[in-house]
């Protein structure tokens, strides 16, 4: 019967969308890797740099403030830094994949 060319088609069309969805997510993720957020605490003192995929790609730390030597301080202004890089991080991705997850909702049409 008819419905079987119908439902082939059907098919053939929703697998594209979920390849181009995949092609479009992947390219996503890689741009994720190369954006990057820059956050500082301790007014400048700590400075980090993460990649959108969570990878820490810099730390700095003001020389004036290791001299100071309150090593407790240093240890939660670097923790600090990193815990808001990582939602900084975790923000910028949710932001540029956001709009693909959409188009999950999207596959097959609707009707």
């Amino acid at each position: 019967m008819g419905k079987g060319k119908g439902s082939s088609a059907f098919g053939k069309n929703m697998m594209a969308q979920v390849q181009e969805l995949q092609a479009k997510l992947v390219q996503a993720q890689e741009n994720l890797g190369e954006l990057t957020v820059e956050v500082t605490t301790g007014g400048g003192a700590v400075r980090l740099v993460m990649s959108g995929t969570q990878e820490c790609r810099e730390v700095n730390i003001d020389p004036d403030l290791l001299e100071a030597g309150d090593v407790e301080m240093i240890q939660d202004l670097i923790l600090l830094a990193i815990n808001q890089a990582v939602q900084e991080s975790q923000a910028l991705a949710a932001k540029q994949l956001g709009p693909l997850a959409g188009g999950l909702g999207q596959l097959g049409g609707g009707a």
